[in-house]
C-alpha cells in the first residue's frame, strides 16, 4: 500500500473549530426579538467573554441577525479587525409567537419542544424545524472555512439544538444550565463532530 496521497484526504479531515457564543443578558421585551439590545450587565459580560476569546485567534465571525447576538461578539470581531456576517437561519427559535405566555407558560412550552421535536407551539417553531434551518449554515461554514477558527453569535435554543444533532446528551437539561453569555469550543474533523467543551471566563467589573 502506498503512503503517497494528493493531500485531498488531509483537506477533508482538517480540524475546524467553531466557537458558539450565546448572547449576554438582554431584558425581555415581547415582540422585539430582532431589536433587543444588551442590558448594562450584559455589555460587561460580553466584554468579559470576548477578552477570554481574544487568545483563541478566531478568524471568521458569523451571527444570528438579532441585535443581542451581534452585540455580544462585536467587541471580539473589532479586536480581530473582522466584520460579522449575518445569517437569518441562525435566529432564535420562536416559542410563543404573538402571544406572551408568561414565565410559567414559556417554560412549559420550552420543555415540550425538547420532549417532542415535532411539537410546534401556536405561532412558534418546532425543534426539528429550527434545527433544519440552522444546520445548513454550519455545514456551509465547515466547507468554506475548513481548518479555521470561527465565532458564531447564537442563542440558547439554537445552540442546544445544533449540539443535540451531533450528540443527544445536549437537550432540555443542557439548555436550562446555560448562562448568559456562554461559550463552547466545538471541534470538527471535516464535517464530523469531534467534541465540545465549555469555555470558562471571568467577569471583572
Amino acid at each position: 500500500m502506498s503512503d503517497i496521497n494528493d493531500g485531498s484526504l488531509n483537506e477533508v479531515e482538517k480540524e475546524t473549530v467553531l466557537y458558539f457564543v450565546r448572547h449576554a443578558h438582554s431584558a425581555y421585551e415581547h415582540g422585539r426579538e430582532l431589536e433587543r439590545r444588551l442590558s448594562d450587565s450584559g455589555k460587561a459580560e460580553a466584554s468579559a467573554v470576548c477578552r477570554r476569546l481574544e487568545q483563541e485567534n478566531i478568524e471568521v465571525f458569523v451571527s444570528s441577525p438579532y441585535r443581542r447576538a451581534v452585540d455580544t461578539i462585536a467587541p471580539l470581531a473589532e479586536y480581530a479587525g473582522k466584520t460579522i456576517e449575518l445569517h437569518d437561519a441562525l435566529r432564535e427559535r420562536l416559542v410563543s409567537g404573538k402571544q406572551d405566555l408568561g414565565p410559567e407558560g414559556f417554560a412549559e412550552a420550552k420543555r415540550r419542544c425538547y420532549e417532542d421535536l415535532d411539537y410546534c407551539p401556536p405561532g412558534g417553531e418546532s425543534s426539528r424545524q429550527a434545527r433544519a434551518r440552522a444546520l445548513p449554515v454550519i455545514r456551509q461554514l465547515l466547507r468554506e472555512h475548513a481548518g479555521k477558527r470561527i465565532a458564531v453569535g447564537t442563542h440558547g435554543d439554537v445552540l442546544t439544538l445544533m449540539l443535540g444533532s451531533w450528540d443527544e446528551q445536549y437537550g432540555y437539561s443542557f439548555w436550562q444550565g446555560l448562562s448568559m453569555p456562554d461559550a463552547y469550543r466545538v471541534r470538527f474533523e471535516g464535517e464530523a463532530f469531534a467534541g465540545a467543551e465549555r469555555i470558562r471566563y471571568t467577569n471583572i467589573l
